[in-house]
């Protein structure tokens, strides 16, 4: 991981505000085999249509859901998360047989393999793993998947642990491994059809007439370049210029005919069937069908489908959340809760919220709680006053402290150490603490890598990180609530290496400022996607922007009934995360409690400080005999729980 530089505050939200005159935005990716789709618009084919850019692979269905591309060059895997692109007809990457670039490698025979490491940089190459491997094990149990850095793979893969190697490090460790199994001839054994790893994806209606062939053209004159483009890769990236010509020649496949489609949509159903992705449909630019058109004849038989377990894509999850009634909504939730949590148990924590410094350099809108740097009401706790929170949280049967704070550039590296030590030797308790923001705040003080912070931070005595500071996880919604905070992206890559460390950590969302629905449920999406990658979330928690006093950012859409459905909503779409937590801190005791019917099994923490909630004018209290009360009133038993949503006590 890149290091950054150190920095107090820096605004990482890197907009494209140019004009381009009413032009497409079409982003690519720079892979080698990608280089004769782009070499006719790279080289200036239709400058006076289309402005190009190369991203991250990471970045493209980002922004193609985000609206900050028309057109991207798409792994086929969010076609169904998105449920509503179109495909530009006639060329594709994919491969009819071996492919070279994406394989399973190991030293013991793959199907026998305990442990698969997956190279997540294309879920399509992830989910085609993970079917190929079904496959050979025939019915027994699926070995544990991790997601892990491409070289780490390389390094580690040994003994009963495979991994799964994308794109070049595929091509350099031909041969390193005794064990491979190239995917693309896997599928082709499998099924008799070609695959099709990436195609040209649009917004919907985005692409005319007009304009569907120049993307055709620049890979016919990206074809007849090929020679040149392996030698240009050879001088640019290393290796040989005859083997990059062979690759493009012999492995990749770049129609999209009839048998592409045909194994395009057979993997797309196999996924679907596996629960790996949503069902969808294919449309196509051009196409007389709509391409929002409902891949279900009702709203009733997608919830049915959703109570069910199906996985949503954003098009179904959209659907629900404008469509639905609320009373609807809240039973296919809570349909799904009773699945996923069949004993009727409702679960709670024991803990204390401890805001140890109030100073920030951030500045967001919604915060009526921080104080700037010099302000005379900025604090930073002392170890006399933690000691008497901790004392009291210990005395009351707390498991642990929920510790943050602001962004305060005279707290170091070492100043955190020092406390987690103290704590940790000093209390039986444990500790849930820093953000992923707080985490970002101390990788640019200190000019070191995520995980350089976090692996210090629990060799200290860190347990388990919260999901604060995530608001909504859309760019578009951060930079203008938050402009200093840290992106969508950093956000979820802190907690990707908390996850493969092995720490636990949950995810929030809090809405009501300047997102909509779709913000909303994009942000639902990348927690469902992270989660896939690591299945490290052990809960999901949202609560609306609460604003009475203190606030700089105008609430958007607020209230009880948002609230409920957007609760019931997550849990539905949410398929992979086990636990659901109603918010009565914000809600109140009795919305919380009804949130037990709209898909939550646990009423969270006793709360019994809280700081941030409360400076913006929402004061609500409930001890641990308050939420058993409430939860039971409702014909549930309860047992307290941790931070792991271990049982402390026998349900009852």
């Amino acid at each position: 991981m890149v290091k950054r530089k150190p920095g107090l505050v820096q605004n990482r939200y890197r907009r494209d505000t140019v004009d381009h005159g009413g032009r497409l935005r079409v982003v690519g990716v720079s892979f080698l085999n990608a280089q004769p789709l782009l070499h006719g618009l790279l080289s200036g084919l239709a400058d006076d249509r289309m402005h190009v850019e190369l991203a991250e692979p990471a970045e493209l269905a980002r922004r193609l859901f985000e609206d900050e591309a028309d057109v991207a060059l798409s792994p086929v895997a969010p076609l169904a998360t998105h449920g509503g692109l179109e495909i530009v007809p006639g060329c594709a990457i994919g491969c009819d047989g071996a492919v070279e670039s994406v394989k399973l490698v190991g030293d013991c025979p793959i199907e026998e393999a305990d442990e698969i490491l997956l190279d997540a940089a294309s879920r399509t190459s992830v989910v085609l793993a993970r079917l190929i491997v079904r496959h050979l094990r025939a019915g027994k149990a699926e070995p544990r998947y991790c997601a892990r850095p491409a070289r780490e793979i390389v390094a580690t893969v040994g003994g009963k642990t495979a991994g799964l190697l994308i794109g070049d490090i595929a091509l350099e460790t031909r041969g390193k491994f005794r064990y491979e199994i190239d995917l693309g001839q896997a599928w082709k054994e499998l099924t008799g059809l070609p695959f099709v790893f990436a195609v040209w994806a649009a917004r919907p209606g985005v692409v005319s007439a007009r304009d569907a062939p120049l993307f055709t053209s620049s890979l016919e004159a990206g074809l007849a370049a090929r020679p040149q483009l392996a030698q240009a890769w050879a001088r640019g990236h290393g290796g040989d210029a005859e083997a990059h010509l062979a690759y493009l020649n012999d492995r990749i496949r770049y129609q999209l005919d009839e048998r592409a489609l045909a194994g395009l949509c057979e993997f797309l159903r196999r996924a679907a069937e596996a629960k790996l992705l949503p069902v969808t449909e294919l449309s196509f630019v051009g196409q007389d069908k709509p391409a929002f058109s409902p891949q279900r004849a009702s709203v009733d038989s997608l919830l049915d489908y959703a109570a069910d377990g199906g996985r949503l894509s954003f098009q179904d999850a959209m659907r629900l959340a404008s469509e639905a009634d609320t009373h609807e909504l809240g039973l296919a939730a809570d349909a799904r809760r009773r699945t996923l949590h069949p004993e009727g148990v409702v679960t709670y924590i024991v803990d204390r919220n401890v805001n140890y410094t109030n100073v920030c350099t951030t500045s967001c809108r919604f915060c009526a709680f921080y104080r700037p740097v010099g302000h005379e009401e900025g604090y930073v706790l002392t170890r006399e006053q933690l000691t008497q929170k901790i004392e009291e949280t210990v005395a009351a049967g707390g498991v642990q402290i929920l510790l943050q704070g602001g962004l305060n550039p005279a707290l170091h590296l070492e100043w955190y150490e020092d406390l987690f030590r103290w704590i940790k030797a000093t209390f039986p308790i444990k500790l849930h603490a820093l953000s992923p923001e707080e985490i970002w705040h101390l990788v640019r003080l200190e000019d070191l890598t995520v995980q350089d912070v976090l692996t210090r931070l629990r060799a200290a005595g860190l347990d388990s990180l919260p999901g604060g500071g995530a608001e909504v996880l859309t760019d578009r919604v951060r930079a203008k609530i938050a402009k200093a905070k840290c992106t969508s992206a950093e956000w979820l890559e802190v907690m990707r290496v908390a996850h493969r460390i092995g720490m636990r950590t949950t995810a929030t969302m809090m809405f009501g400022t300047a997102d909509t629905q779709a913000d909303r449920v994009l942000h639902m999406l990348k927690v469902r996607e992270l989660q896939d990658e690591t299945g490290g979330f052990t809960a999901f928690i949202a609560w609306d922007y609460q604003h009475d006093v203190g606030t700089r950012q105008v609430a958007g859409e607020t209230g009880t009934v948002l609230y409920l459905r957007t609760q019931a909503l997550s849990r539905l779409v949410l398929d992979n995360v086990p636990n659901i937590q109603t918010s009565w801190v914000t809600q109140g005791p009795g919305i919380g409690q009804i949130g037990l019917r709209y898909g939550a099994n646990d009423m969270g923490s006793t709360m019994f400080e809280e700081n941030v909630v409360s400076s913006a004018g929402t004061t609500f209290g409930m001890d641990a005999a308050q939420i058993e009360r409430h939860a039971r009133a409702l014909g549930f038993k309860v047992a307290q729980r941790n931070m792991r949503y271990e049982r402390l006590t026998v349900p009852a």
